[in-house]
């Protein structure tokens, strides 16, 4: 039998020490080493890769020169508009925000969206994590909430995905809290860096406030997980579907309209998505449990090197 290439392998263990975790995770890793090397290059591998934010020398402004890098207050001490350089971080912290809410527990193509999601944060642990890099994460599943502290080393990273794997579901009839994740990296504050979003981003957008702050301080990434029944209804005649995160069931006919109606709302939401991240300045990477999820973080980052300094719409999205 023929393995896809954008399977994911299952983390259903609930144990930390199971040896079928153990080897999910290593198949993982190996997976994303061996389709990441020779294509993604350099000590400092990133995935929105920019000047870097440590401030340097001021020099005088020269045109093309990005007018948002002005340095007002050397400008007005020599009356001659001066930009401030940046030098490129070399030791970036990175932290994961990992939404594992109970919409999460679904997939009807090569995984589950939550398994997609502990794969999206290896691939981020692994292009972040190298050269002394620090990386942590704020994992939230609506009634919990796991603060793993940044650290560097091969050693932490695996430690670290494995608590994100093993994080036990949330009970049914919890909603998820993808604000409050955001609102516990913000406090206490943190040294400037890079911070993943990674969820299906379903259910009310009410955490714009929060990602909006956090970019003040942070290069943001959101990295969306879906799955294709989140986007379209089959032809499946009369069903009952459940809520997770409210506990509700609702039998449905799936007549022609109901489906069209269902894909509109699903397509309108994804774009209410994708303009507030594009508001809060983080670039939007999309997977999906029916697509090889890491050539699409090749391409997206592929995309992003290419097209660095200019207007980005939903890169890896299609």
């Amino acid at each position: 039998m023929t393995r896809h290439p954008g399977a994911v392998p299952s983390f259903r263990s609930g144990s930390l020490r199971d040896p079928e975790l153990t080897a999910a995770l290593r198949t993982l890793e190996l997976t994303v080493r061996r389709r990441l090397d020779g294509v993604l290059h350099g000590d400092h591998l990133g995935l929105i890769p920019g000047p870097g934010s440590e401030p340097g020398d001021a020099r005088e402004y020269q045109p093309g020169d990005d007018v948002r890098q002005m340095d007002w207050s050397v400008t007005a001490r020599t009356t001659h508009p001066h930009v401030r350089q940046t030098v490129a971080d070399r030791e970036l912290e990175t932290w994961l925000v990992i939404d594992l809410s109970s919409s999460l527990d679904f997939g009807t193509a090569l995984c589950e969206k939550r398994d997609l999601a502990v794969a999206a944060a290896s691939a981020v642990t692994y292009l972040a994590g190298g050269s002394g890099n620090r990386i942590g994460a704020v994992v939230a599943t609506g009634d919990r909430m796991l603060r793993i502290p940044a650290r560097g080393g091969r050693v932490h990273a695996q430690a670290m995905l494995r608590r994100i794997a093993t994080t036990p579901h949330a009970a049914e009839g919890v909603r998820g809290d993808l604000r409050g994740a955001l609102e516990s990296l913000r406090r206490p504050e943190r040294r400037r860096g890079l911070a993943v979003v990674i969820s299906d981003f379903l259910g009310p957008i009410d955490w714009e406030r929060s990602l909006r702050a956090l970019s003040g301080r942070h290069e943001l990434l959101g990295i969306e997980v879906l799955d294709p029944r989140d986007l379209t209804l089959p032809d499946a005649g009369d069903v009952v579907l459940l809520d997770p995160e409210s506990g509700r069931t609702r039998e449905f006919s799936t007549t022609p309209k109901l489906r069209a109606d269902f894909a509109r709302a699903a397509a309108a939401h994804r774009d209410d998505v994708e303009s507030t991240l594009r508001r809060c300045g983080a670039p939007l990477l999309s997977l999906s449990t029916d697509r090889d999820w890491i050539a699409d973080v090749v391409r997206f980052v592929g995309a992003r090197r290419h097209s660095y300094g200019a207007p980005s719409r939903g890169a890896g999205r299609r």
